[in-house]
């Protein structure tokens, strides 16, 4: 079977086309960049505000958690880039997403305050005495400040 000849560059154009695109997604990529950071780094105190706030709104406890040890932060970061090759074949240019993710590790305590109270209270001891350890997955826009927890996993320890 013959192709006429105009559908035969119909062919030809759309496998140029396909060939582009799929060089094109080729050449761009994409880095997860995961370090530790510590209670200072930007973004972090209001994070560890608004998980406090959730696990304490989310709790059955009649009383309030507070965190007293930080045990671990990691910020996810994920950069993509595409490599700049007909000027420059050696440099690339990188965007940056527009946000970040925290993965928390912290020792939260009973306090003497109750739901209704928004004070720093002392830690419970004797009877009512409870210690949980709580991993926090969080996605943050740190610009707009705006936060959700993506996982929550908390034990008694």
């Amino acid at each position: 079977m013959m192709l006429r000849p105009w559908k035969a560059s119909q062919l030809l154009f759309a496998i140029l086309v396909a060939l582009v695109a799929f060089s094109y997604q080729q050449k761009k990529k994409t880095f997860i960049i995961v370090r530790e950071v510590n209670v200072l780094e930007p973004s972090v105190p209001g994070t560890l505000e608004y998980v406090t706030n959730a696990y304490n709104k989310e709790s059955e406890d009649v009383y309030n958690f507070r965190i007293l040890r930080i045990l671990k932060i990691e910020k996810q970061k994920a950069q993509w880039g595409e490599e700049v090759s007909l000027r420059f074949p050696s440099s690339h240019s990188t965007q940056l997403t527009d946000h970040l993710e925290f993965h928390i590790r912290v020792e939260m305590r009973r306090t003497t305050c109750f739901k209704t109270e928004k004070s720093t209270c002392d830690v419970q001891k004797g009877a009512l005495y409870k210690q949980v350890q709580c991993y926090f997955s969080v996605y943050v826009i740190p610009w707009a400040e705006r936060y959700k927890i993506l996982k929550k996993t908390c034990t008694d320890s």
